[in-house]
């Protein structure tokens, strides 16, 4: 992957500079440290930081095409490319280079941005087109890779990362209250919501248009489920299991293609180690690098597992095992990297383990991030399969407006994600400062709906869930904070191969009772993983790692975690009630107290987290910053 930054001026004024395009590409050093490129013109500019793992001699960008009025700079990896090359050089396209993303320019020649739809891949991309003087900017179907964008002073300004923004000198820095709620209540932030007011995130599967001063987002790609009920021609279940494995085999066979060192990671779990032994069976005289991260705490540690099918794949196995008290050396870097307040610690534990990666020599990593989400991974699939018999009684107006609640965020009253709402606000509402606590209904984040609801109405509960699980946990949480962020943090490239694209359209197809049978989740992964691993991998119960919270770090007693927390800061900053925060502080220290991160949440961890978001950023105090 790379890093990509560019400015528009929205009213034609020749005010873009390189200088300031430097400054906002040198600090995403860290996503592509090998090489730089720019195009500069009055109105607009384009930069680009480069990660080399794909021809490596001459794929420095930008790209253009033959009359060099279409300009591209793309962070991330198009895997079908040779594919569409193909096509394109038989319709007279020419070439200079090897490099997968310069279809991109030709792509749009032929198609307009209708081409994103042809695109199997993990990218964002920015395209500037100088006969219709407009810009095309577009993320993943997925969103796998991070873009972002603001308007500030008559520039439209955008990058990888928002720290590269943030070096405009018009862009204002200011908290939104909404992404800080959506953390406190989901998994994470949800696009295009991002911690600072005015910086959008391009959602997955969309694009965004700058044209004649105007910008406009479109939706070119979505995950959609069948209506309940709905069937495909009948197959038997041989089918799904072999299509399954040769499309995730082919998945696996594109990640691989770079001209660089290719690792994986080693969990210990089921996905991971499916991954690996695919690598390890199209070569198995290849020696491949895998990596895993270990611990002195018997009842997370899976190194047992992890060597066990390290051993099966005969990899160069390298593993680290996890000191905690280098949470609280690297706490500080995970959240300058994930430009947002922090759920749980763990993130501390990937820059880790990606630090290793690297001083290994490999810049490119694959990853079982998604079965999960697709295949029906998590307990709560399990629940919705047992819950649904239930009434649909309303029995006080408590639960009557937490079902409207429901109704409003799912299309259904019955579906229950993460929480109960209607308690949960209250914990907020003493959370807050009285200041914050008034604003509460412009951006309390379960006061309207995140998700397209139609796509979730009259689906399976299973889908329903993998529809708000994809929107909600995936992309913009797992993916990102815990994904992208971490390792591009160390120069590192992760790759993921059940989230390519004609997998996940096949896994919409299969099904739901080869999702979840005899209460056994992934029960079609586990059926293809049979003839690559031993049992004890594939029936293991599901492990669901978490490292130590706040409750943790609070009993360390580090002088500048105290600072943080300190009453005359909290009551200074405004954010938080100061009473509330001596309460919980002194819970949480209690001996006998533990957050159950799995079910439980850790408000202090995002409360800590916050406050050093406001630090590495220099964010405005108070109402001053909302």
């Amino acid at each position: 992957m790379c890093g990509i930054a560019g400015i528009i001026d929205l009213s034609a004024r020749p005010i873009v500079e390189k200088g300031l395009l430097a400054a906002m590409s040198d600090t995403l050093i860290h996503r592509g440290p090998d090489d730089t490129g720019y195009h500069v013109e009055e109105t607009w500019g384009l930069a680009f930081r480069r990660l080399s793992i794909i021809d490596l001699a001459t794929g420095n960008q930008p790209h253009y095409n033959e009359d060099r009025s279409i300009v591209s700079v793309c962070n991330g990896e198009i895997y079908n490319y040779k594919e569409l090359k193909q096509n394109l050089v038989a319709k007279g396209h020419r070439f200079r280079t090897n490099c997968d993303v310069e279809i991109l320019v030709h792509l749009y020649e032929e198609h307009g941005p209708e081409f994103l739809s042809s695109l199997n891949g993990q990218f964002s991309l920015a395209i500037y087109d100088k006969k219709d003087q407009s810009l095309l900017l577009a993320r993943d179907h997925v969103g796998i890779t991070p873009l972002f964008y603001t308007e500030a002073d008559g520039s439209f300004v955008f990058a990888s990362e928002i720290k590269a923004i943030l070096k405009h000198p018009s862009v204002r820095r200011a908290v939104d209250l909404t992404g800080l709620d959506q953390i406190f209540t989901f998994p994470g932030v949800i696009s295009p919501t991002t911690m600072f007011r005015d910086i959008r995130s391009v959602k997955p599967g969309h694009y965004v248009t700058v044209r004649n001063g105007a910008v406009a987002v479109k939706e070119y790609w979505d995950l959609v489920y069948p209506q309940a009920g709905e069937r495909f021609d009948p197959q038997p279940e041989s089918f799904y299991v072999q299509k399954l494995n040769e499309l995730l085999r082919q998945a696996v066979r594109y990640r691989l293609n770079a001209d660089v060192p290719v690792g994986f990671y080693l969990s210990g779990g089921l996905d991971s180690s499916l991954i690996a032994s695919i690598i390890n069976d199209f070569n198995p005289q290849k020696q491949w690098h895998s990596f895993s991260i270990g611990f002195n705490q018997a009842d997370i540690d899976e190194r047992k597992y992890q060597q066990m099918v390290a051993a099966r794949v005969n990899s160069i196995h390298h593993e680290i095992l996890f000191d905690w008290p280098d949470i609280i050396n690297r706490i500080k870097t995970a959240v300058y990297h994930a430009e947002s307040p922090l759920k749980e610690s763990y993130n501390t534990c990937s820059l880790s383990l990606s630090e290793l990666v690297r001083r290994q020599g490999i810049k490119v990593i694959l990853t079982g991030e998604g079965a999960d989400e697709l295949f029906g991974g998590y307990v709560g699939y399990r629940f919705d399969m047992l819950q649904r018999d239930g009434g649909d009684e309303i029995e006080d107006a408590q639960a009557q407006i937490e079902n409207q609640t429901r109704q409003r965020l799912w299309g259904d009253s019955r579906f229950i994600y993460e929480r109960n709402f209607y308690d949960f606000r209250e914990t907020k509402a003493a959370l807050y400062s009285a200041a914050v606590v008034e604003m509460m209904e412009d951006f309390c984040s379960e006061g309207k709906a995140l998700v397209d609801v139609t796509k979730m109405n009259g689906r399976h509960p299973l889908h329903k869930r993998s529809y708000a699980d994809f929107k909600l946990r995936l992309s913009d949480h797992l993916l990102s904070d815990h994904g992208d962020r971490v390792s591009l943090a160390n120069s590192v490239e992760a790759r993921y191969p059940f989230l390519d694209r004609e997998l996940i359209e096949f896994a919409r197809t299969v099904p739901v009772d080869l999702l979840l049978k005899d209460a056994a989740e992934k029960y079609i992964v586990k059926k293809v993983a049979a003839p690559y691993l031993p049992a004890a991998v594939i029936n293991r119960q599901k492990f669901g790692f978490v490292a130590p919270g706040s409750p943790y770090l609070l009993k360390q007693d580090v002088q500048w975690l105290n600072d943080l927390l300190s009453y005359d800061k909290i009551k200074r900053e405004g954010y938080f009630n100061p009473d509330t925060i001596e309460r919980l502080k002194k819970i949480y220290r209690n001996d006998a107290f533990t957050v159950n991160q799995t079910f439980d949440n850790d408000l202090l961890m995002t409360v800590i987290t916050f406050e050093i978001f406001l630090e590495m950023f220099a964010m405005p105090d108070g109402c001053a910053g909302v």
